[in-house]
């Protein structure tokens, strides 16, 4: 049976310490970090993980400034908006919640933010220095993967990892991250033929394309590591559950390690969020 890679007891101890860390850099900046968060319309989802970034921001001790627009609200808004974000010096870390409605042109929007205050690491400059090594703002999500696989000690240097999806949000960023740490990297998407073989042959497996239990027994390596970073909701008898992209049950007896959903990748997604805003404060300010 799999180990479990416990994202939402590593999220509570890596808050812990960042709120600790915020405490003492206030009193020599002589005020907190802040993260501005626009939100877009009234996707369920959406709201939900936004009031998720807030409360996170409230236990650790930084400002959180949001911005909840109508649906209707026009492109020239929103860029004079982040533009305004942009030269206030109480934010460090700006982010625009996706999707947005279809009148808005994201990727605009986006590189749109300073880099320098990129809370998301979605950033062309942020990208290119992931690309090329240096240090910046890094995507969340797949910086939470990186930060729960060191956690337990689960070193990625000679081993081949299969991501599946090739999206700018994770598969990409993803992919760059465990190529720096010395994996040998593949990317598997909805094109890739023999999808299965592919995947049989990762030692550390990641899901990421958003498919509910895509990934089956057939599909993994016994003793691989499964990363499942899918978030979906489906349908039960009594409502609704959320499941990952992994068959969880049956996969749990093959695999050496796993992530569970909920609770695996999305409390880390949040928790780099917040070390992201931190990280940016102190740079802004020059404390190493």
């Amino acid at each position: 049976m799999a180990g479990l890679l416990d994202g939402k007891a590593l999220a509570a101890r890596l808050q812990t310490e960042l709120t600790a860390e915020v405490q003492t850099l206030q009193t020599q900046v002589g005020r907190p970090p802040g993260l501005a968060v626009l939100m877009v319309g009234d996707n369920p989802a959406s709201a939900a993980y936004v009031r998720n970034k807030e409360q996170a921001c409230a236990r650790v001790g930084i400002a959180s400034f949001g911005s909840h627009l109508p649906a209707n609200t026009p492109q020239v808004e929103l860029e004079q908006r982040i533009e305004q974000l942009n030269h206030d010096d109480r934010i460090d870390g700006i982010l625009v919640q996706l999707p947005l409605p279809n009148h808005l042109d994201a990727v605009r929007l986006l590189n749109q933010i300073d880099p320098d205050k990129d809370a998301d690491g979605l950033h062309p400059t942020n990208l290119g220095r992931l690309v090329r090594g240096e240090p910046g703002l890094r995507s969340c999500t797949p910086a939470g993967v990186m930060e729960l696989l060191n956690a337990y000690q689960l070193d990625p240097k000679g081993k081949h990892a299969v991501v599946m999806g090739r999206s700018i949000l994770v598969g990409k960023p993803l992919a760059l991250m465990l190529l720096a740490a010395d994996a040998t990297v593949t990317i598997a998407h909805s094109r890739t033929p023999d999808l299965a073989a592919v995947t049989r042959s990762a030692d550390i497996l990641v899901a990421a394309v958003g498919v509910p239990h895509l990934v089956t027994p057939e599909m993994v390596k016994p003793g691989a590591i499964v990363v499942d970073v899918g978030i979906n909701r489906v349908a039960t008898e009594t409502g609704s559950k959320l499941v990952g992209d992994v068959q969880f049950d049956t996969v749990q007896s093959l695999a050496s390690w796993i992530t569970p959903v909920p609770g695996g990748i999305g409390p880390m997604t949040v928790t780099m969020l917040l070390h992201n805003t931190v990280w940016s404060y102190r740079q802004r300010h020059s404390i190493g």
